[in-house]
Parts: C-alpha cells; sequence; structure tokens
C-alpha cells in the first residue's frame, strides 16, 4: 500500500512542479483525502503554465460576415439565404485560448471547486480560475482524451493527465479514511507514473549523471533491420565509462510463482538481458554496462533481490519500498546510483 503522500511527491517529480526545494517544501502540506492531494498537484501544475502562457492555438471560425475574411463559403451562404441579406458566410482561424487542453483545465477547476476538499483549496482554484474567462467549459461525461502533444504543447502532457484521473475517478483513497493508499483502477497508469518518477527524480538530484530514455541499435551482422521492434530504454544513466539500464516494473505481483516455485516475470529478464547486450556490442571494450530490473516493492512475502552475472554483464533485480517515508524512498533511489556510479553523497 502507498501512503497518498508519496503518491503525491511522484506525481509532483514526475510532471515536475516541484519547486528547487524538492520534497521537503511541500513536506508540511496535510492530504485528508486523495481529492486534495490531487487539487493540490493540479494548482501547482496550473500555477506554472499561467507563468509559461496559456497555451493557445488556431481554431475555425465559420459565421456570416458582411466584410469577407478568410474563405467564402459559397454552399452555406445560399443555404442560409445571407446572399439577400447582404452577409457572405466565411470561414476563418482565429489564435485563442479556446483550445481543447484548456477547456479540460477549466472543466475540472470547475469540477474540483462544486468537490468535498477544503475551502482554502477551492479559493486557491478560483483564483486560477479568473485566468480561463475566454475558454468555453466542456461536458466532462464526454471529454475525448486522446491528446497528441508536440514540443509547443508537452507542458500540458502532465496537467491533462492528473484532469483525467480527476475526472475519471481512476484513485481512490483507503476504506479507513484517507490517510493511506490510493490505488489506480488501471494498473498500466501506475506503471507510467512509477516510470516517470524515478526518470525526474535522477534527472533533479544528479546533474553529473546523463539520464536518458534512449533507444538502442540492435547488434546485427549486416543491414536488415526489417520487422526488428525498436528498443528504447526506460532509464539509462549514464556517467563516465558506466552505463546502467533500469527497467521500471509496477505490478500487483512482481513475481511468477509456478507449481510452488517462485521465479522473475521471463518477459522481463529476457528483455533487460537484450537490452544489455546490445548496448554493450555498441560500447568501447573497457565500457561498463550493466541492467537493473526495478520493481515496486508488492505485499508479497518473497521479494526479487538478486544479481546476476550473464556473458560478461551484471543483470541487478531489485526492489524499491514506496511504503515509507519519502526520505527512505529518495535513499533507496541514492543507494543505487552511489553504489554503481561509486558516488558519494
Amino acid at each position: 500500500m502507498i501512503p497518498i503522500r508519496n503518491i503525491y511527491y511522484m506525481l509532483a517529480y514526475a510532471f515536475q512542479v516541484l519547486n528547487p526545494q524538492g520534497y521537503k517544501q511541500v513536506s508540511v502540506e496535510q492530504f485528508d483525502n486523495v481529492l486534495e492531494m490531487l487539487s493540490s498537484v493540479l494548482v501547482r501544475g496550473v500555477s506554472i503554465q499561467i507563468k509559461r502562457g496559456i497555451g493557445k492555438g488556431y481554431l475555425e471560425r465559420i459565421e456570416p460576415l458582411c466584410s469577407p475574411r478568410g474563405r467564402f463559403e459559397l454552399s452555406e451562404s445560399i443555404k442560409t439565404n445571407c446572399i439577400h441579406k447582404n452577409y457572405l458566410v466565411c470561414s476563418y482561424d482565429i489564435f485563442s485560448e479556446n483550445i481543447y487542453m484548456n477547456r479540460i483545465i477549466k472543466s475540472t477547476l470547475e469540477l474540483l471547486i462544486r468537490s468535498d476538499i477544503s475551502k482554502s483549496r477551492k479559493k486557491e482554484l478560483c483564483r486560477l480560475l479568473v485566468y480561463f474567462n475566454n475558454v468555453s467549459s466542456l461536458d466532462v461525461n464526454h471529454i475525448n482524451w486522446n491528446m497528441h502533444y508536440n514540443r509547443n504543447n508537452r507542458t500540458y502532457q502532465m496537467l491533462v493527465s492528473i484532469c483525467h484521473m480527476i475526472i475519471k475517478g481512476l484513485l481512490q483513497s483507503n476504506s479507513d479514511g484517507s490517510k493511506r493508499l490510493m490505488d489506480f483502477i488501471d494498473e498500466q497508469q501506475m506503471h507510467h507514473l512509477y516510470e516517470k518518477f524515478i526518470f525526474e527524480y535522477y534527472r533533479r538530484h544528479f546533474p553529473q549523471i546523463a539520464v536518458s530514455s534512449s533507444e538502442i541499435k540492435w547488434a546485427i551482422d549486416d543491414s536488415e533491420v526489417y520487422m526488428l521492434p525498436i528498443m528504447k530504454t526506460d532509464i539509462m544513466l549514464t556517467y563516465n565509462d558506466k552505463i546502467l539500464i533500469i527497467d521500471a516494473k509496477y505490478y500487483s505481483s512482481n513475481i511468477q510463482k509456478r507449481y510452488d516455485a517462485h521465479k522473475i516475470h521471463s518477459h522481463n529478464l529476457y528483455q533487460i538481458f537484450t537490452y544489455v547486450k546490445n548496448k554493450a556490442y555498441q560500447m568501447k571494450v573497457n565500457s561498463d554496462v550493466s541492467g537493473m530490473l526495478l520493481y515496486a516493492q508488492t505485499d508479497d512475502k518473497i521479494q526479487p533481490n538478486n544479481t546476476y552475472m550473464m556473458s560478461g554483464n551484471k543483470i541487478h533485480v531489485k526492489t524499491l519500498d514506496l511504503n515509507c517515508e519519502f526520505s527512505e524512498i529518495s535513499a533507496q533511489l541514492n543507494k543505487i546510483v552511489g553504489n554503481y556510479f561509486n558516488i558519494v553523497f
């Protein structure tokens, strides 16, 4: 079970809404329930977006005009009998804040203001809502969540993700009242959060390490790569001549059990081994490439904790305990890079 506060930190790291003081700065904040926590993350994220500037985009507008503008819509003009009234139906583009992503955010802010959260949080939401006066609301029951992100709007990915969690009710607190766990209804959502959190944690706290999510080329003997899948790592850490490839895994059970024997998920092991051997093939002879399967620790009694030497490369299988104080989670992550790269804190 993961405490609500730790989910908050994970979201804050994953979506880069922590201030320079990191998680310590927000440790004084108390959350009575998951919705309160998500509201806090959204407030921080939207506040940052407002400082950057609310996104705008080109939207098509079609309306009858006395002075032609843009493209003349003949069929619509005839159909509506506008020509006889000295009007023409024209279509043209306007550069507007009323883009779909802003409409999702405004609708979520309005929904939260009507929800059961603290008055102080509602005041924060109301202050943010003022910046969306020129944005229209959506029916939250019929939102199209299939967004396309690029370098111009990628800062909205976090905001829309949080809005999706709030509106769809993907998170829920424990029945004992709220201080404990939240479960994503969709385990895949939690998997992506876990992976993104680890990536951004290392990127923020270890600037001396190159943190990337890189593609690895296949070590093939000829140039034929047709139909070969792309090898894309979750997290690749590079420091001097050492590389650690981390494959972050969040499962309800991080081991397989068959005939009373506990085994590591075979496809996970095959995958990380393939990553490591192909990356090692690309590197210099004296380079050190290792891999790690980093599972989120579960309530199972048996947890993987092994290191294997496979064809000259180390493969670590470890767990990360998320059901503890965040300072302890931080210490676990620090220990991984400290041990592998010999970094002294």
